[in-house]
């Protein structure tokens, strides 16, 4: 609830600060006093479009401020928490207006957008003036009291509507979806299956390119390669020449020094250590002079096979341009699109499933639009009986609510339901939206006796604001509205801006609105009054005087209402 609110500049108010409490505040002045303009101020800190009109004479800027206590789960304080408001008990609401028309606004110590003010103070307050009837104008809000009047098992079947279009919602997005991309799928499908077509008419191997790389390396410079080796060859083995001559190279020479180290080595062990690692080499030697052969036998080369590896280069070079930097990449390539492939040839199977379930999901969505529509119609009549009841106590006797559900022609999220409420003058009269077939003050008694009807609801707002609900009544029906505003205070905070004694006598906190006229500025303050003070204003209000029989007819109307 709304535990303060301060109003500095704010029309004819120079400064003033409310503090408030639970139950009915009723907020009372003489005219021009200024008690508008607290309504006009909540307006500004819920939201409401600003004006530079509403910033007092010779100001600069208006400031409206309000403190609000909310449970932790409470929709106005969790937006405010998104926004980035701290978490304190206490959220404080900020709007300034300059005198240009410029708008701030802040919520729990950050400056937001005036639209997030907006949303949190719309869940906290529910403000009803004469030429403010937001919750009458529209008919979507007409469908929300009416199922916050059904209750849990209204929301309940609501909930079960709300699934059942999520889920055929979903289904026919996808089947939608799949739908327009069956031919883009199908090319894709079709330029993968060429590529794997092509990639298995090469059948290339994992590491190839690779290898036939070093192979063409090779092959390039056969003739070089082959002189090295052979020249190696002759230098270890010798040749036919170098034998005749005594010179059977390297070989040759390693094992004459071997047998000369081991003849001599009979005598010295360490120079037969010597003569074993001489030993070594040569048998290391005859290892490199057997490799070397091999090689040299490898480098005949088959006539043409150069120009066949730089073919098969070529080939692999057309894979790896396309699919991959290496044909180890290519072979990643064809594993993925075959994969893909059996996914987009699926996609005639997916779609008759597809549709099939979409037409099973939207006749369970239509079967939860029934079932929603018939639980509104059902708590239709009873909220209709029920504000009929409450208007008869609000001076409008005559009055017949209907609350009517009708097709709206397409289908939401919220059902396939317009609901409107009707207001019939008379039993005999013609039916008419109630927005447009009341005056101002009966609209706030219509939307006194709609928020007595639903005050029980859990989603209800935690406070009410009412201007002028009793205009154009007096008398026991005046003291019935004021009754009608105590019963809903019992469910909710309300305030109420009146200039009827037969109201405020119901109120459990009374504000007055004073002005004094300096000769220059006219200002207001407002202070609470109590006790004595309290039946000053409800005789002034009941006579305009203090005489003493206006006060005894205050404490005799005070008296009448606390005995109920």
């Amino acid at each position: 609830m709304l535990s303060e609110i301060r109003l500095t500049d704010v029309g004819v108010i120079e400064e003033a600060e409310l503090e408030l409490g639970p139950g009915l505040t009723v907020v009372t002045g003489e005219t021009g006093a200024g008690k508008t303009m607290v309504v006009t101020g909540l307006g500004l800190l819920l939201g409401h479009r600003a004006d530079s009109a509403i910033v007092r004479t010779g100001a600069a800027r208006a400031v409206v401020e309000g403190v609000a206590t909310l449970p932790e789960s409470h929709p106005g304080r969790v937006r405010a928490l998104d926004a980035g408001a701290d978490d304190e008990e206490e959220l404080v609401l900020v709007r300034i207006v300059t005198n240009q028309g410029r708008s701030r606004a802040h919520v729990g110590g950050r400056s937001t957008p005036v639209g997030t003010l907006a949303e949190v103070g719309e869940s906290l307050v529910a403000l009803h003036g004469q030429a403010d009837q937001w919750r009458l104008r529209h008919l979507d809000q007409h469908r929300e009291l009416l199922d916050r009047f059904g209750g849990a098992d209204l929301l309940a079947v609501r909930t079960a509507h709300e699934e059942a279009f999520a889920e055929h919602r979903a289904a026919a997005e996808e089947l939608g979806d799949l739908r327009a991309r069956l031919r883009e799928r199908a090319l894709e499908a079709q330029t993968l299956t060429a590529g794997l077509a092509r990639i298995e008419q090469l059948d290339p191997q994992p590491g190839e390119d690779a290898a036939l790389a070093l192979e063409a390396d090779r092959l390039t410079h056969v003739e070089e390669l082959r002189s090295a080796a052979a020249t190696a060859v002759v230098r270890l083995a010798g040749d036919d020449a170098a034998i005749a001559g005594d010179d059977a190279g390297v070989l040759g020479a390693l094992a004459t020094i071997r047998q000369a180290l081991e003849h001599a080595g009979a005598n010295d062990p360490r120079l037969a250590e010597l003569g074993s690692r001489a030993a070594e080499l040569g048998h290391l030697a005859v290892d490199l002079s057997a490799e070397l052969s091999a090689y040299l036998a490898d480098l005949d080369v088959e006539p043409g096979r150069l120009d066949w590896v730089q073919g098969r280069r070529s080939e692999l070079a057309e894979l790896t341009k396309v699919y991959g930097e290496d044909i180890d990449a290519v072979l990643a390539w064809s594993r993925d699109a075959a994969v893909r492939v059996g996914t987009l040839l699926g996609d005639d199977d997916r779609l008759a499933a597809l549709t099939a379930s979409v037409q099973e999901l939207a006749s369970a969505r239509d079967c939860a639009a029934e079932a929603l529509t018939a639980a509104r119609a059902e708590a239709a009549a009873a909220l209709a009986a029920r504000i009929t009841e409450e208007l008869a106590a609000l001076a409008m006797p005559t009055s017949v609510v209907e609350v009517q559900v009708r097709a709206s022609g397409r289908h939401t999220p919220t059902g396939v339901d317009e609901v409107e409420i009707g207001l019939r003058s008379g039993s005999g009269g013609q039916l008419r939206p109630i927005a447009r077939s009341a005056s101002g003050g009966e609209l706030s008694r219509i939307m006194l006796a709609i928020e007595v009807a639903t005050a029980t609801s859990s989603n209800a707002p935690l406070t009410f604001v009412f201007d002028e609900v009793d205009a154009g009544v007096g008398g026991r029906a005046a003291l019935a509205v004021g009754a009608r505003l105590a019963a809903l205070a019992e469910h909710a905070q309300v305030i109420v801006v009146t200039h009827l004694a037969q109201v405020a006598a119901h109120a459990d906190h009374h504000l007055v609105v004073r002005k004094s006229d300096d000769g220059q500025v006219t200002r207001s303050g407002v202070t609470r009054v109590e006790d004595e003070e309290r039946i000053q204003e409800l005789a002034r209000m009941l006579g305009g005087t203090d005489s003493a029989a206006a006060l005894e007819h205050a404490r005799d109307l005070l008296a009448q209402v606390r005995r109920g």
